[in-house]
């Protein structure tokens, strides 16, 4: 075989030399191609050149480890490990070169190894037996997007509307009760109207950050990473996305598994990370991982569950199907999974939302839910034409008609639409969903989301229980339902939505600034900043976040610092907000000033913040004005309540009226 940096080296002991031929044959037929040493006679300095040049030029080098290697500590192997750890440590640390690959019980902990070896997850392949899973795994290595800078370096606003797109700012909570994560997936990781979810992500956060669920039984608990399109022409992502978060939705109705929520899942989608720490991350014992390829009206799903603690793959299967089985291999997948995890401890998956029998229009509803979760102005267009198509074609499809209504939160709390014209398109395509399928709990969502932008505070509150009876590990209905006991003034049940969201979904950024927020309106300072500092360890570019920082340490009167942190926003719309509050805060009055005229200049959908900004330099006249604008226009004043820039006037008979105008006053 010929010299290929896009090769293959399988470096193994004579023997393992019939698992090693397994693993290459299988390799092969993916498509690999493998350079696999079958010299009987080793060594001689020609050999030695070739094997040395090979190592040099491999894209990836798979080591075979034993009982066989470890009891060795001579052999060619030895000097192929040598040189391809040497080569390790020329290579960056997020792009992956060795894989190793253990055909036994060898324990990774203490094996002889070199360093390199040790600082990746292991696959366990008893025998060599290689399933289609690994093949796929190994084929995305080698794909040239997988390691491009681009791949590996989102902007800091990746998929932002065009300036002249953009709505004015960032709408605290109206941002917030759109971006509902919902049974549909769709996180966004944003309060700021202008940003996609695809806002840089930063590095894997540790795993200390994270929140690990109480109780939960470590061996009953599974992380599904969004599944890889293989497809020729790399044109169905939506597809694979769409077949990973139904998964997600499956698994997360089957008693007693703990599943995390998609937006974690998907947070590393296109990371270079292994196994492992994905695992220690999301505090989970089981990772799903897989592959779709699709071709017309055929498809070939791929996939694999792997124990994290040694890598082992306990059960993978590939699945050839006529496209309009999909629902079959979802739930056949499904039931693998249950059947390793649950032996007979756990009962089979409850039913899931009605699905339709046309192929087509399922394909096209998860076009629609790929296109919403971008959130942008015309993929939200994008998104309804999906589903209103998929609707032409079966008109009882309830999630379509659910997604039809979370569109309209979406373009409602994006300043894209009115929203007397979204709270109509909203009641009327939930209603209608619920109809078709009273146990659709996006439609429960949405539907409650249109009583919060009404006001109407119990039917939210019911429709919102409704959703989390439906779907008790739905993070973003949790998320939805923290926020709107945060507006009613309850903030110990809302510190308890907020925990119970990020027990299901760590990474969920947002829902973790929205908890920081409340801990501070509260006074539970030290713990409020504690959590926002984690939000920001995780993605330093997180919207909003530094300036959350910078008003809790206001509140603490840490002024230098808060100065800082307000400054460092990355955000426009939060910097906005936040630069005069900086500047009043150390006696800069006109710079103060100047940089307030700049908030006022784009005040539109920024009413609260507006009258904060005025209350907080002492103007109550004009704050009440602002605040009376905002409880017309501005969901943001959900937030009013405990709000310590509005504190000073809370005896004004002027915020009791506004309690009333917002139907909250006791």
């Amino acid at each position: 075989m010929g010299e290929s940096n896009k090769a293959v080296f399988l470096s193994y002991a004579s023997q393992d030399a019939e698992a090693a031929k397994r693993i290459c044959e299988a390799l092969r037929q993916g498509g690999i191609e493998v350079w696999l040493d079958q010299s009987e006679l080793r060594g001689g300095d020609a050999w030695d050149q070739q094997i040395r040049q090979q190592i040099r030029d491999c894209a990836l080098f798979i080591a075979i480890i034993s009982s066989n290697t470890a009891s060795r500590h001579e052999g060619y192997f030895r000097l192929e490990w040598d040189l391809a750890d040497q080569r390790s440590h020329k290579i960056a640390r997020n792009r992956p070169f060795i894989i190793p690959v253990c055909l036994d019980a060898t324990p990774n902990a203490g094996a002889d190894v070199p360093e390199s070896f040790q600082r990746v997850q292991w696959t366990r392949l008893p025998g060599g037996e290689t399933p289609a899973a690994f093949v796929d795994r190994v084929s995305r290595l080698l794909s040239p997007v997988e390691h491009s800078p681009i791949a590996q370096a989102a902007p800091t606003v990746a998929g932002q509307p065009s300036t002249a797109q953009q709505p004015r700012r960032p709408k605290t909570v109206a941002l917030l009760i759109a971006l509902v994560l919902l049974l549909a997936g769709g996180y966004v990781a944003l309060d700021k109207l202008v940003l996609s979810k695809h806002a840089a992500p930063a590095a894997t956060p540790p795993a200390q950050a994270m929140t690990a669920k109480p109780g939960a039984d470590p061996d009953k608990s599974i992380a599904v990473l969004p599944f890889v399109d293989m497809s020729e022409k790399k044109d169905q992502e939506y597809f694979s996305d769409g077949l990973s978060e139904e998964l997600i939705d499956l698994l997360a109705k089957t008693q007693g598994l703990d599943v995390i929520a998609r937006t974690s899942s998907f947070y590393f989608k296109g990371k270079q990370v292994t196994i492992g720490e994905i695992a220690n991350t999301l505090h989970v014992a089981n990772v799903m991982e897989g592959s779709v390829r699709k071709s017309g009206n055929t498809i070939r799903v791929t996939a694999q569950l792997i124990r994290a603690s040694d890598g082992v793959h306990i059960w993978s299967e590939t699945y050839d199907r006529d496209l309009k089985d999909v629902f079959k291999v979802q739930d056949e997948i499904a039931q693998g999974v249950v059947q390793k995890l649950k032996l007979t401890l756990l009962p089979a998956a409850t039913a899931v939302s009605v699905r339709t029998v046309n192929a087509e229009a399922h394909s096209l509803y998860l076009q629609g839910r790929y296109f919403k979760d971008r959130d942008t102005s015309e993929d939200l267009v994008k998104a309804n034409d999906c589903f209103k198509r998929a609707l032409a074609l079966d008109a009882s499809y309830a999630p379509a008609w659910a997604g039809i209504a979370t569109v309209a939160t979406r373009q409602v709390a994006n300043g894209y639409v009115a929203m007397a014209k979204a709270l109509a398109v909203t009641r009327e395509a939930a209603s209608k969903a619920l109809e078709l399928d009273p146990k659709n709990g996006e439609a429960y969502a949405a539907l409650g989301i249109a009583h919060m932008m009404a006001h109407e505070w119990a039917q939210a509150e019911a429709t919102l229980a409704s959703a989390r009876e439906i779907d008790p590990t739905d993070s973003g209905v949790f998320m939805i339902s923290g926020v709107l006991a945060r507006g009613l003034g309850r903030d110990d049940d809302a510190i308890a939505l907020f925990r119970q969201a990020l027990e299901h979904d760590p990474i969920n950024l947002l829902a973790r600034r929205y908890y920081a927020r409340t801990l501070s309106f509260a006074g539970r300072l030290a713990e409020a900043e504690a959590e926002i500092r984690q939000v920001l360890d995780t993605n330093p570019a997180q919207p909003g976040a530094h300036y959350d920082l910078g008003r809790i340490l206001l509140a603490k009167g840490q002024i230098d610092a808060a100065g800082a942190a307000l400054d460092a926003e990355t955000d426009d719309g939060w910097k906005r907000i936040g630069l005069p509050l900086k500047f009043h805060a150390v006696h800069r009055t006109a710079e103060a000033n100047a940089a307030f005229a700049v908030l006022l200049s784009k005040a539109a959908g920024a009413e609260f913040q507006v009258a904060e900004t005025y209350a907080e330099f002492g103007d109550p006249d004009q704050a009440f004005k602002w605040l009376d604008a905002a409880a017309e226009r501005d969901l943001g004043i959900i937030w009013l309540h405990n709000d310590p820039l509005l504190k000073p006037f809370t005896s004004d008979h002027r915020y009791a009226m506004i309690l009333r105008k917002l139907k909250l006053a006791e």
